[in-house]
């Protein structure tokens, strides 16, 4: 019997995240008949993998440390299969500047942007308002600040002495609109979008941490109401964006589509999207007709090293 260790908890700002998605897929492995040991990873997560000796590694991690290829290279150093993207796309996705070169470089639109230091956007707008400052290395929309159309002064509050989103910011035109997002399977040829999701956050100024984390933050319209060639588009463009950065296993690509001006942009990547039975991708899984116990054991049946 294949035996899975799920990396959970961590120690990123999205522990809390993590730790449901780690529980969630360790619920559905043991399900679906792996033995399954879960593991709240801290500092000496090499030795409890080399104690406990799991066949598998399924990579439920959040944010620093996790998403970011650390993870990755500690497994390829042990020697132990893991599910999800390797080190280096792993580390493009999570620095958002760097993966929107690649996005680009690939036929992937994405928004206008320049990446400064928070004091610098703290000091002076670095584009005329309406733009959108977030942190360059963040998920879950950490440390995001719109800064909308008329507004006299920058977002002093990102000079704070205890900022704790990192230093380099990545600031973008901001895209009015609809938020849409699509997950994709599998690995360049054999690559595959799933449906596209609309998120709508009645009462938030954005897919925020509270829309995206609290009951009831968000309403999720599956398949998107959107044109159909729209629909197809972002599909087409979750797959150029997932192979352009190299991506394995499941990953998630955000867009903003604002119908007044037809202008479709990719936002980011998410190469360790939220794994609950309630999240987008489980869900878009299970639109396609995969149950969850379905999806986390492809997940392990893709495992690899050398990702």
């Amino acid at each position: 019997m294949t035996h899975v260790a799920v990396l959970m908890g961590g120690m990123s700002a999205e522990r809390p995240v993590s730790l449901n998605s780690g529980k969630a897929c360790a619920t559905a492995l043991r399900g679906a008949g792996f033995t399954v040991t879960e593991v709240d990873v801290g500092p000496d997560v090499a030795e409890v993998l080399r104690r406990i000796k799991p066949d598998v590694a399924f990579n439920a991690l959040h944010g620093k440390y996790g998403e970011d290829g650390c993870m990755p290279g500690v497994l390829e150093i042990l020697g132990i299969p893991y599910t999800h993207s390797g080190v280096l796309a792993s580390a493009m996705a999570m620095k958002k500047d760097v993966a929107k070169v690649m996005m680009a470089l690939n036929g992937v639109p994405v928004a206008e942007g320049v990446t400064v230091s928070r004091f610098e956007v703290a000091k002076r707008h670095v584009m005329s308002p309406p733009y959108v400052a977030k942190p360059v290395s963040e998920g879950s929309s950490f440390g995001v600040v719109i800064v909308k159309d008329g507004r006299s002064h920058p977002p002093q509050e990102l000079a704070r002495a205890d900022w704790p989103h990192g230093e380099m910011m990545l600031v973008e035109r901001f895209i009015p609109g609809r938020e849409l997002t699509c997950a994709v399977m599998g690995y360049r040829d054999g690559a595959k979008a799933l449906g596209v999701i609309e998120i709508m956050s009645p009462s938030t100024a954005f897919y925020d941490y509270e829309a995206k984390y609290s009951k009831g933050g968000s309403i999720h319209v599956l398949p998107a109401e959107i044109k159909p060639n729209v629909y197809r588009k972002v599909q087409e463009l979750s797959e150029r964006a997932h192979e352009a950065l190299g991506c394995r296993g499941v990953s998630r690509a955000d867009f903003r589509y604002d119908e007044a001006t037809d202008t479709l942009v990719c936002l980011e990547v998410n190469t360790q999207p939220g794994m609950t039975e309630t999240s987008l991708v489980p869900e878009l899984a299970a639109h396609a007709g995969l149950s969850f116990g379905e999806l986390v054991t492809w997940m392990v049946e893709d495992a690899s090293l050398e990702r």
